[in-house]
């Protein structure tokens, strides 16, 4: 029986690996800050380590997780977070033998350096933003400044990555929307010097589209598509309603472009943005770990976790999880205390705020509220009767965050 170890035992993705591995016959360990986690809760976890996140500095967390590994007689290390996975490609060499589903770090990092996938995207046809690319802060305000003049305001203002790991910590980046030259100059100042590249790109106005892959050497084995029902906050975040809908077929061939040209092994979600306009699909990024609504490709008939490791570390005994011919469409998830925040969010928006944002009045939002309880087909996230402890863990920590704010 292969031992799985899963970092960020907080997140609800890291909840639906443990249950499907667990559930195909390996034995899952976790990682939390805490080691009291969500995911450490399920019936299908046999450990909670308590460990240092990969923010809190990058060898700390490498040194932390070589001696778990060989303490602990690790298989597979899986790590959940684009920032875990940054810093945790380094246990390759600290680990020769230690199975990482991951595709190879110069993969890794063409995928996750958005300046350098946006030129391998046009040069494979695939739509995306204009831009213009800011080699640094000394010489990058004024041009940015001039395309923004060109194009129209806003621009959006993305570093090259989400993390950048320097030697004793790890940098986190946003994506900043500026509305004005002083915004955009002012963003572009607030950014230091590791976050350059900069790419400042027309803003795509739209709904939002992506893919999810299983791909072997390019190859893809699984996809999958789901849309947002609802999110938190309710302008934009989030997922909390989500439901399972055909692949399009130009996201589906733009996304297996870009995927057999890196050779991809492993998990990838590519994110577009639908010009509203036209209707063409802008690639945005790819990031490369499992998504945080991954629980609603599960119920739906899409096992990723489980086909990750037949890819990487196939079982002893043989079995195998197949790739389905087609997923269920119309199946429902929803993450129930993410959605009440929904709610209560939209409840303490003012009149104008709610209008503004496309949704309805106080009565009307109470309504939807009620329709929580009347849905008895829509699968829950995190609430499951065979495994309950998880939800229980959750339910208590969602009512300590009403007292903290």
């Amino acid at each position: 029986m292969k031992r799985v170890l899963l970092t960020d035992g907080e997140e609800r993705s890291t909840l639906a690996v443990t249950r499907s591995l667990g559930a195909a016959g390996y034995r899952v360990e976790v990682a939390s800050r805490t080691g009291r986690s969500l995911a450490g809760a399920s019936g299908y976890c046999v450990a909670d380590h308590r460990a240092p996140a990969a923010s809190d500095g990058p060898r700390e967390f490498l040194d932390h997780f070589q001696r778990l590994v060989e303490a602990r007689n690790i298989d597979v290390f899986l790590p959940m977070t684009d920032v875990s996975a940054s810093v945790g490609l380094g246990l390759r060499d600290r680990c020769p033998n230690l199975i990482i589903p991951f595709p190879k770090e110069r993969v890794w990092a063409d995928a996750s350096d958005k300046a350098r996938l946006a030129e391998v995207a046009e040069e494979l046809g695939v739509p995306v933003p204009r831009q213009v690319r800011l080699e640094s802060k000394t010489l990058g305000s004024d041009a940015a400044c001039d395309f923004a003049s060109r194009t129209g305001y806003p621009v959006v203002v993305k570093p090259h990555r989400s993390a950048v790991v320097l030697p004793r910590r790890v940098e986190k980046f946003g994506v900043r929307l500026a509305d004005n030259a002083d915004e955009l100059r002012a963003a572009l100042e607030d950014l230091p010097p590791c976050a350059y590249p900069v790419l400042v790109q027309e803003r795509i106005r739209g709904q939002g589209l992506g893919g999810f892959f299983l791909c072997a050497d390019g190859a893809t084995v699984a996809a999958f598509a789901h849309r947002r029902l609802r999110e938190k906050p309710p302008t934009g975040g989030v997922s909390v309603l989500r439901e399972s809908v055909p692949l399009r077929d130009d996201v589906r061939s733009y996304s297996e472009a870009l995927l057999a040209h890196l050779r991809w092994s492993g998990v990838a979600m590519v994110e577009f943005k639908e010009d509203s306009a036209t209707g063409t699909p802008y690639l945005m990024e790819i990031n490369g770990r499992f998504w945080g609504s991954l629980q609603l490709a599960i119920d739906a008939g899409v096992d990723f976790p489980a086909m990750l490791l037949d890819v990487f570390a196939p079982r002893s005994d043989g079995a195998r999880s197949r790739p389905p011919a087609a997923y269920a469409t119309g199946v429902r998830s929803r993450w129930l205390w993410g959605e009440v925040d929904h709610f209560i969010a939209l409840a303490r928006m003012s009149a104008v705020d709610r209008h503004r944002a496309g949704f309805r009045g106080g009565f009307g939002t109470v309504l939807e509220g009620l329709r929580l309880a009347l849905q008895p087909h829509d699968r829950q996230e995190v609430f499951r009767a065979s495994d309950l402890r998880p939800f229980l863990v959750e339910t208590v920590e969602w009512v300590r965050s009403l007292g903290r704010g």
